[in-house]
């Protein structure tokens, strides 16, 4: 009784046990209260006087009451409220329900179907926290990226770009709609990054086509093979061949609607680099004839002709292609 009595008298120094030694006031402001003087289930209190204009004032007379006191007597100051935030040491989105008498906490329980919406904008703002580096993109989204990039910076004025800071400003557009179901860092390796990244594209399908048109993700060589083109360095790709295989190829190939002719990094029979030249047929005509002498005798059972320019496009050893 005397604890309710002092809480109707005192409802602005209502208060809840922190620690043993410590208790948060309805303002949210923290008093010390030993906890000698009370029980140990004992968790709230209004406290009648305290000591002292410091940060942590002294409770020098209190009294407990308990949680049911507080429900009857001050219900309508009670607010019930969803709580969904990222739980940076469990990496993951937690959400609570919890009721609360001003900074009093009188429940707070698992919620187990929170609002999508909240959820969604806790992830991406733990995402916006870590960066866009921090994202697990797979392979196929980061070489999209790359074209992207690639595409942005020779036709500025029809592609938009893809850099880390214009990413994570758009990062509720063009990733907020796959969050659905997402809860945790680990869980976005189920989004398909690769298709998030084509959907900011304003033109549809009409400009994923232009985009494979611009910077096809592979270019087929003389020999049939379909060798993946490297975008890292969008001002220079990279086609990384055997240089077997583009016998007869007589010009540099392009990309970007044949304004950018591909950076070739000529590879020996071993995959390893034997010339890099963005001007192919300089190539054949002059330095090939070096290439040659120093491969042919550390690959005598590959194919080195005297004239690289009339010469078949060959993979593996002359045996293999009948030379």
């Amino acid at each position: 009784m005397a604890g309710l009595l002092a809480a109707l008298a005192y409802p602005d120094r209502l208060a809840q046990r922190e620690t043993p030694e410590r208790v948060r006031l309805l303002s949210g402001q923290r008093a010390t209260l030993p906890a000698e003087f009370f029980g140990q289930q004992d968790q709230f209190f209004a406290i009648a006087a305290l000591d002292g204009y410091t940060a942590q004032p002294r409770a020098s007379l209190a009294a407990p009451l308990s949680r049911a006191e507080l429900e009857e007597h001050f219900a309508q100051q009670i607010e019930t409220r969803d709580e969904v935030r990222w739980d940076e040491a469990t990496g993951r989105v937690t959400a609570r329900r919890l009721r609360r008498l001003g900074a009093l906490v009188l429940s707070d329980v698992n919620l187990p179907n929170p609002d999508p919406a909240l959820v969604a904008t806790a992830l991406l703002g733990a995402v916006q926290a870590a960066g866009i580096a921090g994202l697990p993109w797979s392979e196929a989204a980061t070489q999209l990226r790359e074209r992207l990039a690639f595409v942005q910076h020779h036709f500025p004025e029809n592609w938009s770009e893809v850099s880390d800071e214009v990413l994570l400003a758009e990062l509720g557009d063009w990733l907020g709609p796959y969050l659905t179901g997402v809860k945790s860092m680990a869980e976005l390796s189920r989004i398909d990054f690769h298709e998030a990244l084509l959907g900011r594209l304003p033109g549809g399908w009409s400009q994923r086509q232009e985009l494979d048109r611009l910077a096809p993700t592979h270019l087929e060589v003389p020999t049939g093979s379909r060798i993946r083109l490297d975008y890292a360095a969008p001002e220079a790709p990279v086609l990384a061949v055997r240089l077997q295989e583009v016998f007869g190829l007589l010009d540099t190939p392009t990309v970007g609607g044949g304004r950018v002719p591909l950076t070739l990094h000529l590879l020996s029979p071993g995959y390893r680099p034997a010339q890099v030249t963005r001007d192919l047929r300089s190539f054949w005509n002059s330095s090939y004839f070096e290439v040659r002498k120093e491969l042919r005798g550390r690959y005598p059972k590959h194919y080195w002709p005297e004239n690289p320019l009339e010469a078949q496009a060959v993979r593996g050893t002359k045996k293999q292609n009948g030379l």
